[in-house]
């Protein structure tokens, strides 16, 4: 079973395709959209984008971090849009979503959930045998959300 895990954004998303049962990091990047074209043509980029991560791998479900909250009202509308567009492929191709906090997905990795980036970072690359230096930050949370999420199937499989 593959998961497509997904750090909403709107200038960068970040996406991970972790196989669950082995706990293994498949494929993982960035789909950024231009600043300097629409609305309508920067949630084309993120629709395609997210449309060709599907076409390469066999999805069974998409998770994806859930909006905390944001200072800036602009921001959180058009990442409303992006999980608006998340949401309507899940629809089409008839995937599940689920939804993690920031707080679930640090409480399931370190354990603690204030933990901060870094740590969550560390125990991931501890964790997949690989360093994430490289990666931007939407990336490795997306990377650090399907982790997380593999964690917990691991949990309920076990108290079932």
């Amino acid at each position: 079973m593959n998961i497509l895990a997904i750090d909403p954004g709107y200038d960068k998303l970040g996406f991970a395709v972790f196989d669950v049962q082995k706990k293994q990091l498949l494929c993982s990047g960035l789909i950024k959209t231009k600043r300097s074209t629409t609305t309508a043509q920067r949630l084309l980029t993120v629709y395609n984008g997210l449309c060709d991560v599907l076409r390469d791998h066999s999805i069974s479900s998409i998770v994806v971090e859930n909006l905390f909250f944001f200072k800036n009202q602009k921001t959180i509308v058009n990442v409303s849009k992006v999980i608006g567009v998340i949401e309507l492929i899940a629809g089409q191709n008839a995937i599940e979503v689920a939804l993690l906090t920031p707080l679930q997905i640090k409480q399931a990795i370190t354990g603690y959930g204030q933990a901060d980036k870094k740590s969550v970072q560390k125990m991931i690359e501890l964790e997949l045998k690989e360093t994430f230096n490289h990666k931007e930050d939407d990336e490795v949370d997306a990377i650090a959300c399907g982790y997380a999420f593999c964690l917990q199937q691991r949990f309920n499989k076990a108290t079932r």
